[in-house]
């Protein structure tokens, strides 16, 4: 039997924390290939999810494992339910963003992850979130309040597309939340034939190819998709698939076997984190003194879900 499994803590934390970094590295990957293929953010992102799930193939096949195909229901199930969460995670997002801007939209996304997924378990544990869960989720949804303070998106996106536009803005970035908050819950139990790469490549193979027409749709035509091939747009366009999306989807659902899903959960604010980070490094940003004191805040919650978890 191949499942996500369960093993020590430790390495599960480690490997939750690699797919937190790495994706952070993917905003600032997918920016680039928007800016200089001319694509969609809802295009890049079905490029990301595709290039994804064949980078995972290879890797099945570089190990042997792919002639073991999935073939349960229960299985079968599984991956149809990952595709279609991460498609509608992205769609929500890219919606989200176009309704108010990328600061509001990724603030509201990923810091109602982890609230989404406290809640959750506290339903379906029937039993209240530790004292320290609780403190984490708090301490990590102000520091990600903080970190985005700066930019000011806000008063933009409010003033840009109005109340309503706002208000389905918010929307949609929650119900991007709810997505992979139950994109957690649904892969965090283990299930006959599948792993954590089984589950990142038919996954996102399912995603991508459920996004598309949506892409296709905003953009007018499937013609309008296509990736120009130039060397500078290919490298970047494979390094999204690789890096923060295959590498990180399998170290993230391969960490799930072993920890609880709210700290699974925390360690999609390393996203933003990392791409604050990386901004101020590489693009001179300036996060400023609110900005740094919320990357302290958020770097200790994180940490505090990992080094004193509920007993």
């Amino acid at each position: 039997m191949q499942s996500i499994g369960t093993f020590r803590p430790r390495a599960a934390s480690l490997s939750l924390i690699t797919a937190g970094v790495l994706w952070g590295t993917g905003g600032l990957a997918g920016a680039v290939l928007s800016e200089r293929a001319g694509l969609s953010s809802t295009t890049v992102a079905v490029y990301r999810l595709l290039l994804g799930g064949v980078f995972a193939l290879l890797f099945l096949g570089g190990t042997g494992r792919l002639r073991a195909l999935p073939r349960t229901a229960e299985a079968v199930r599984r991956l149809l339910a990952a595709g279609t969460l991460l498609a509608v995670f992205q769609a929500c997002y890219f919606g989200a963003v176009a309704l108010t801007s990328v600061g509001v939209a990724t603030m509201v996304t990923i810091g109602s992850v982890p609230v989404f997924v406290a809640l959750a378990s506290t339903v379906l544990d029937r039993r209240a979130p530790g004292l320290s869960t609780a403190v984490s989720v708090g301490c990590a949804v102000s520091g990600l309040v903080l970190l985005s303070w700066p930019s000011g998106d806000a008063g933009v996106a409010g003033a840009a597309s109005g109340v309503g536009g706002l208000l389905g803005g918010l929307a949609c970035a929650l119900a991007s939340g709810a997505s992979f908050a139950t994109l957690t819950l649904v892969t965090r139990s283990p299930v006959e034939g599948l792993d954590s790469l089984r589950t990142t490549a038919f996954g996102c193979l399912v995603g991508g190819v459920l996004l598309a027409p949506v892409a296709a749709w905003s953009a007018g035509r499937f013609s309008e998709l296509g990736l120009p091939l130039q060397f500078d747009v290919v490298a970047v366009a494979l390094y999204l698939g690789l890096v923060p999306t295959a590498l990180a989807y399998a170290a993230y659902f391969h960490g799930l076997g072993g920890a609880r899903p709210v700290v699974a959960a925390l360690s999609a604010l390393l996203e933003p984190l990392t791409a604050a980070v990386l901004a101020t490094v590489l693009l001179g940003e300036n996060l400023g003194v609110v900005g740094w004191c919320g990357a302290v805040l958020l770097s200790t919650a994180v940490a505090g879900g990992y080094l004193r978890p509920d007993r």
